[in-house]
């Protein structure tokens, strides 16, 4: 898994509350094991029932359709665990997403698959709200080192994340990989159980 240290890119609202994984990405997507998950982001967004592009929508615009940020609304990913919907945004480039609240499944998803879920409370979102509104393509730059939101000339926000979290998308840790670094302590445990499974099993063994 890759880490996450800094992302600077155009940020594409799309807002609106509880947002379900099957509007992420459509279950007919799920069914084919070479389905494009990036073009099935926002698929019923994305196009009309034709089959011709929406270019109402925000990620057909030519401002934001290779957007790496996106701003969301409240509850974000809710709806099924599915993990495509992750791979679905990392698949169409989206490395980061801001946001009032997300899920727990959809957010814990992110966290295993290095996607960066900021959570904000209302007057930090506000900002970040009126940059990108105001801008209509702006750049940010997200620091997970130093847990800001910048613009290109200064800091607009700071958010708060997990430390074990931030540590585990620094390193580019997923759980795996977190209990993997732990490998030392895991074979000493191992030895020390299997010596003491010796004593029990010799105890047994001799009546004593």
């Amino acid at each position: 898994m890759n880490s996450f240290t800094q992302l600077r890119g155009v940020v594409a609202p799309v807002l609106g509350d509880d947002m379900n994984t099957d509007q992420i990405i459509p279950s007919a997507y799920l069914k084919d094991v070479h389905a494009n998950l990036g073009e099935g982001l926002f698929a019923y967004l994305r196009r009309k029932p034709t089959g011709e592009k929406n270019s109402d929508f925000v990620l057909e615009m030519d401002t934001y359709k290779h957007s790496k940020i996106l701003l969301v609304g409240n509850n974000f990913g809710c709806g099924s665990s599915r993990e495509h919907a992750v791979w679905a945004l990392q698949e169409f480039g989206i490395q980061c997403l801001i946001g009032k609240s997300f899920a727990e499944l959809f957010r814990e998803n992110c966290l295993k698959n290095g996607v960066l879920a900021i959570s904000l409370d209302d007057e930090r979102y506000s900002i970040i709200s009126n940059f990108v509104s105001n801008t209509g393509g702006g750049e940010l730059s997200v620091d997970l080192e130093k847990c800001e939101i910048q613009n290109k000339d200064h800091k607009l926000c700071d958010f708060l994340i997990h430390q074990n979290e931030r540590y585990m998308l620094l390193n580019g840790l997923d759980d795996i990989g977190l209990t993997l670094g732990n490998v030392d302590l895991i074979l000493k445990w191992e030895e020390h159980m299997i010596g003491h499974h010796s004593f029990l099993q010799s105890s047994i063994t001799t009546g004593y």
